[in-house]
């Protein structure tokens, strides 16, 4: 396991549990898309039960510098990919269905 990544679980985890998130406008609407159709409250706990082996590594974001950590849980039969940034609030920028997106992993 990288040693980034324990990091960012556990603090993701805090910040999902207190429903400390913030999401995106893009975010929402991908929530709302579901086949499912998720909300806030949902998409805190999937959060929250991210695990390691959900990782699909990190990127730098091209914008700001900082990086962008993305995880592919599967939730009810479903292959998600969820896509944030974490600081003082966990931003989630995307929360969808998998499409194979790819990216730059840094382990």
């Amino acid at each position: 396991m990288p040693r980034w990544l324990r990091t960012v679980l556990t603090r993701t985890r805090e910040l999902a549990l207190a429903r400390k998130v913030l999401f995106t406008l893009k975010a929402r609407r991908e929530l709302a898309s579901l086949e499912f159709g998720l909300d806030e409250q949902d998409a805190c706990d999937v959060l929250a039960n991210l695990s390691a082996e959900d990782s699909a590594g990190r990127l730098e974001s091209s914008a700001t510098g900082e990086w962008v950590y993305v995880f592919k849980p599967l939730l009810a039969g479903t292959l998600l990919y969820v896509k944030f940034i974490v600081r003082n609030d966990c931003i989630v920028v995307s929360f969808h269905e998998d499409e194979g997106e790819t990216h730059e992993e840094d382990a």
